[in-house]
């Protein structure tokens, strides 16, 4: 069901998304609900590359903790 949405934008940005639509070959209103999809689609699934996915959880099986940062650092830097 498709329902009206009434936006409040500058003028300018107005006029420059309609040639942005009109060079893309669809509406205004088809312009934005893509933007939308993509936007929620983003923020539903943040992607992952493969290689940091493999990653995930490695450290809990350690039994590092911040003393053995601090040790660490120390070590390093002094």
């Amino acid at each position: 069901m498709q329902t009206k949405l009434t936006l409040r934008l500058e003028s300018e940005l107005i006029e420059q998304a309609k040639e942005h639509a009109k060079q893309q070959g669809k509406s205004l209103s088809q312009i934005v609900a893509d933007y939308f999809l993509i936007f929620t689609e983003k923020s539903k699934q943040p992607k992952i590359a493969p290689i940091t996915q493999s990653l995930v959880g490695i450290i809990k099986q350690s039994n590092l903790d911040q003393s053995d940062y601090k040790k660490h650092l120390e070590e390093k830097y002094l």
